[in-house]
């Protein structure tokens, strides 16, 4: 699978600037292969986010010229509630599912990161924060990646997330937590962040390709069963 992967994307269904159909046409013309739709849910919106996003890739979803995978963002939940938003989101057809980790520039509930890698449902933490070794390492032995984020502020810690992930044997991948058109990035662009965040030149290319494609994998599987 060649062309740029992005799984952190946002819409007009939560606090993005553009409807799915025009990110998707976008993220294509700048050689994107696969975008992940994962607008803000909690308990309030995400059976109507999840349905829409699910309407939209099966009326117009090869249209694109991507592929086009649905998932949601469950955001400032109480970590109490990640695991069973989880669930909830993985029966009503979410492929995956990301959680919105302790960013060092909002006020995420403590707790979030560790609710979020002992959940077998989630599949990204994003933007983690100053994530522990121990939460790493719970996040590489339940295959849950952790993000290199391209978004101002999240990614003021990325020298400390790759660092952590390293040792504790995790995967990450690049995304930019797209909220408007400027956001999306090339696949070069997408290199150049994880070559700021001081990854190796085999560990960008994981970063940016063989651990996307992992995922990507494993959602397509999920819309299959």
């Amino acid at each position: 699978m060649e062309g740029r992967i992005d799984v952190h994307t946002h819409t007009t269904l939560s606090d993005g600037d553009l409807l799915p159909s025009e990110l998707l046409r976008r993220a294509a013309c700048l050689g994107h292969a696969v975008v992940g739709l994962a607008d803000h849910v909690d308990a309030s919106n995400l059976e109507m986010v999840i349905a829409a996003l699910l309407h939209l890739t099966a009326e117009e979803g090869e249209g694109y010229g991507l592929i086009p995978l649905v998932g949601v963002e469950l955001t400032h939940v109480p970590p109490r509630s990640i695991a069973r938003l989880a669930r909830q989101a993985k029966a009503a057809g979410a492929q995956y599912v990301v959680v919105h980790g302790e960013t060092i520039v909002e006020p995420v509930a403590p707790g979030t990161n560790r609710a979020a890698v002992e959940c077998p449902d989630v599949d990204v933490l994003a933007h983690p924060g100053l994530v522990t070794l121990e939460e790493a390492r719970l996040a590489a032995a339940h295959g849950i990646y952790l993000e290199i984020s391209a978004r101002r502020g999240h990614c003021l810690a990325n020298g400390h997330v790759v660092a952590i992930a390293r040792e504790a044997g995790a995967g990450f991948l690049v995304n930019t937590d797209a909220h408007e058109p400027r956001d999306l990035l090339t696949l070069e662009g997408a290199r150049r962040i994880a070559q700021g965040a001081n990854l190796s030149p085999a560990e960008v290319e994981a970063a940016v390709h063989s651990h996307p494609i992992a995922l990507v994998q494993r959602a397509m599987e999920r819309r299959r069963q």
